[in-house]
């Protein structure tokens, strides 16, 4: 059965579930929402996600939003096939899950403010607030210290292996390098940037890419 994803495929949301099923082999089909004219607040879709944000899935008779929620949905459904986003022990699939909860609980704030603020307000005129700026900045890089320290002991966050943990900072990370000037916080820490470097050449995630950006950025 085809995965229906509701949501356009630029969003950093809609992009860490599409980097997901991709990595899972699972099909799916992308229905578009035009958030500038607010599709997203209607009636149709507040049906399916009654907080109005991007995006929802539909896989059959279940429907399921929140983007991290719906990618430990699929790791966990189509566990046999595709890459193994889990872990494959029981302590494995606590350290992927314990730095799940970093990226949502430390990273994402911080990392979220700094592309709202620099790339998204200007976009729909609101108005930067530049101390919010620097000091989740500053925010993001006392994080990003401790991911230093993380990766110059093992390949991925969670270990040796691929997985959600990494996976789910593909897409702010993305943003953060194209669509703003604080890129140099993840470039200027080698390990960070190693890291990096490396879950951004895997080819799911050029596939997500290549499903479109916005405004010119990838």
């Amino acid at each position: 059965m085809v995965v229906k994803l509701l949501g356009p495929a630029f969003a950093s949301c809609s992009r860490r579930v599409l980097a997901c099923l991709i990595e899972k082999d699972v099909e799916f089909e992308i229905v578009p929402l035009d958030l500038l004219n607010g599709e997203h607040k209607k009636p149709e879709f507040l049906a399916l996600q009654p907080f109005g944000k991007v995006p929802a899935v539909q896989d059959g008779s279940l429907t399921l939003f929140e983007s991290r929620a719906i990618v430990r949905y699929y790791a966990e459904k189509y566990a046999g096939q595709g890459t193994c986003l889990l872990g494959k022990t029981l302590e494995e699939r606590a350290l992927v899950e314990q730095w799940l909860e970093v990226e949502g609980q430390n990273f994402r704030p911080h990392g979220d403010a700094i592309v709202y603020q620099l790339f998204v307000a200007p976009i729909f005129n609101v108005p930067q607030d530049k101390a919010l700026i620097e000091s989740s900045a500053e925010k993001l890089g006392e994080v990003l210290d401790v991911y230093e320290g993380r990766l110059s002991k093992s390949k991925y966050l969670a270990g040796d292996f691929y997985s959600l943990a990494d996976l789910s900072h593909l897409p702010s990370i993305e943003y953060i390098l194209s669509a703003t000037d604080k890129g140099y916080l993840i470039k200027n820490r080698r390990h960070v940037n190693a890291w990096w470097e490396d879950i951004s050449s895997r080819s799911a995630w050029k596939k997500v890419l290549a499903l479109g950006g916005y405004s010119g950025v990838n």
